[in-house]
């Protein structure tokens, strides 16, 4: 293997010494993304394997210059574009170089006639859309990161926007990538709308989680902004017959933007349910609890957090007490568009939903989503500080197979986390389910243990049904180990892709499948 202080000065060479760091500062913040379980190990007090420098590439020439060298000497790289994936994808275990994609921001090119657009990967979301806007046109691609995410983030993780359900995946956006690949060549993927027959070779590069490669730009397509937005809010009997009212939406051909339906403790947490029972209950001060995480500081808020822990200690309990609810359940949905269609839409969604026994609740249900989309992932940190851990799981099916998912991966985590779920990013076929789960135990080490138990537990319910184990959150190394089962034989294919694009096996090793490289 080259000299460290050898590689330290090429790099140097390739971006600039300006552009790569061996601080601590720099390296600590490098070594992890915002997976719940790293939170865990560093609540533990375990070190994380903190990348050997940090390089912040200005052009794509330039990563591959890196990725040469690298993979010359046989030390791992990680891309890196935002750090705020939650399945542990960006994380250095191996050491390494840590490849920041950032200074690559530029809209290279913007067609609104032609609906396309050519942005480099390192540009952060929400700057992203803004630039769109302002010509007319939106991505339609709004994940809840949307905020702290880049372009090539969403490409390499699969991501899904709030919106996926009437814009698609991302996937479903891509026109043509620009990748630097394992051996050091930029490369151009043919356009997938020009290469007619044979395979779609953007399709190897989403979701690859940059294990063959750093992607540098994508072409996408863009969509005219929509001119209006209808809102609405229903109260279903139960969440049986708001799927009905999903699925015979999406397959009339509507596909409102969002159609989103929270179970029963999720419609309790919403706070939508005029039936629930008022006042000081035990669910009504868990509702207290989780939404406040025990406060911030005091001696009350310490008292509210030790009873938050007591609590999500006894998962079983809770989820017991969970089934006096009433059984109905939220839905809400936004159609947008041109006028005539949007409201169009929504009348049909309107009139599936009062057919099906649902109570119209007017459009506030649908505005307040849209007006708090973003604040949940701002609540997560007050359970952390209580001490307490939570976590989030999309699954995804077929439409007849999601009630059978639904029970059964409740059944799987029930003995190790309080859960909720809702069902979202619809299609014509099915839909996923997004399960949020919480927990806590005596010590960190009780935690991390209850907290694997319950991944792989669901995990394993929903592979044992037939359904997809990950619908936008990504792979990563919370579900590696269940890569293999999930794509069987595809498996050696991925291996022999491998072997060809990435032959030092040095680009994000250990990730999207456990033990790369073994058949």
């Amino acid at each position: 293997m080259q000299h460290a202080a050898d590689l330290l000065a090429g790099l140097a060479r390739d971006v600039g010494a300006a552009n790569l760091s061996t601080a601590p500062p720099d390296r600590i913040a490098y070594s992890r993304d915002l997976w719940p379980r790293s939170q865990l190990d560093r609540l533990a007090g375990d070190p994380p394997v903190r990348p050997s420098c940090v390089v912040w590439p200005g052009s794509p020439e330039e990563i591959a210059a890196v990725v040469r060298r690298c993979a010359s000497a046989g030390v791992p790289i990680v891309p890196f574009g935002a750090g705020s994936g939650v399945c542990g994808g960006t994380r250095p275990d191996g050491g390494g170089v840590v490849v920041d994609v950032k200074r690559l921001k530029r809209v290279r090119r913007l067609d609104v006639e032609a609906g396309e657009v050519e942005v480099e990967a390192g540009l952060m979301g929400e700057n992203f859309e803004r630039r769109l806007e302002r010509a007319g046109v939106t991505l339609g691609h709004f994940p809840s990161s949307i905020l702290c995410s880049t372009v090539g983030g969403w490409v390499a993780g699969r991501s899904a926007g709030q919106c996926s359900s009437r814009y698609g995946k991302i996937e479903d956006m891509v026109i043509d990538l620009e990748v630097v690949t394992g051996d050091g060549v930029l490369r151009r993927t043919p356009r997938a709308d020009a290469i007619g027959p044979g395979p779609d070779w953007n399709q190897l590069f989403v979701g690859s989680e940059g294990t063959l490669g750093v992607i540098t730009a994508a072409t996408l397509r863009v969509h005219p902004q929509p001119v209006h937005r209808a809102f609405g809010g229903w109260l279903m009997p139960d969440y049986r017959a708001g799927l009905a009212v999903m699925r015979g939406s999406m397959q009339a051909g509507d596909r409102p933007a969002v159609i989103r339906l929270y179970d029963a403790l999720d419609t309790f947490m919403v706070g939508a349910n005029p039936n629930r029972a008022e006042g000081g209950g035990p669910l009504a001060r868990l509702k207290d609890l989780l939404g406040t995480g025990g406060g911030h500081g005091g001696p009350q808020s310490r008292l509210k957090q030790a009873l938050l822990r007591t609590v999500l200690g006894a998962p079983g309990l809770a989820n017991r007490a969970v089934r006096t609810l009433p059984q109905r359940c939220l839905m809400i949905g936004v159609c947008e568009g041109q006028t005539g269609e949007a409201e169009a839409a929504h009348a049909r969604l309107g009139s599936l939903a009062r057919a099906a026994g649902g109570q119209d609740l007017g459009e506030t249900p649908g505005r307040n989503w849209l007006a708090h989309r973003h604040d949940v992932s701002y609540k997560q940190s007050r359970i952390d500080e209580a001490g307490c851990f939570v976590d989030t799981c999309e699954v995804a099916t077929t439409w007849a197979r999601l009630p059978a998912l639904y029970e059964a991966v409740r059944r799987a985590v029930g003995p190790f986390v309080l859960v909720m779920a809702h069902f979202s990013h619809a299609y014509p076929g099915g839909c996923s389910i997004y399960f949020t789960f919480a927990g806590s135990g005596r010590d960190v080490d009780a935690m991390r243990r209850r907290y694997d138990a319950a991944w792989r537990a669901g995990l394993d319910a929903a592979a044992a049904h037939g359904a997809a184990i990950a619908h936008h959150h990504g792979v990563g190394l919370s579900r590696r180990w269940h890569m293999a089962e999930a794509h069987g034989e595809a498996r050696q294919w991925f291996d022999a892709l491998k072997r060809t694009l990435d032959p030092a096996g040095v680009m994000n090793p250990g990730k999207v499948f456990a033990e790369e490289g073994a058949s």
